[in-house]
């Protein structure tokens, strides 16, 4: 693990996000600002609710790069099994489409993290894997 690091810290750069709905169902997605840097496909860490999720990059309908479910390990994420903590956790905090949250970046194109407006974190995001070791990985998954 990397140092905890709070979401008021100068090195950390927030972007204010709206929830979007995926097509006409009633899921929500979490559109990414396009300046930052994962590319679709790409499974990223996402730190919210104090824990650390995975999740793959994904298109909204119009082509902008989404997150849409937030999974407990890479290989969940990428298949798309297992329990959506995102869900879950928006769920809870009863949020839905075109509500405000802030995304901050923690390693750019890697480590982000989920709060709501107005809140203080602190996030303990992991060390992001070696590139290969990573596409070691992937070669494993298929892809």
């Amino acid at each position: 693990m990397t140092e905890r690091v709070s979401s008021d810290h100068d090195a950390v750069e927030s972007h204010r996000v709206h929830l979007d709905s995926v097509g006409r169902t009633s899921r929500v997605q979490l559109p990414l600002p396009e300046d930052l840097d994962p590319a679709v496909d790409d499974v990223v860490c996402l730190c919210f609710d104090g824990s650390v999720f995975y999740a793959q990059v994904e298109t909204t309908l119009d082509g902008q790069p989404a997150i849409r479910r937030a999974a407990a390990d890479q290989q969940l994420a990428r298949t798309g099994d297992g329990e959506d903590a995102l869900a879950a956790w928006l769920s809870d905090a009863g949020l839905s489409g075109g509500d405000p949250l802030l995304l901050d970046v923690l390693t750019p194109g890697w480590a982000y993290g989920l709060r709501l407006p107005g809140e203080r974190v602190v996030y303990s995001p992991p060390e992001q894997p070696d590139d290969s070791l990573a596409s070691i990985a992937r070669d494993l998954d298929g892809e």
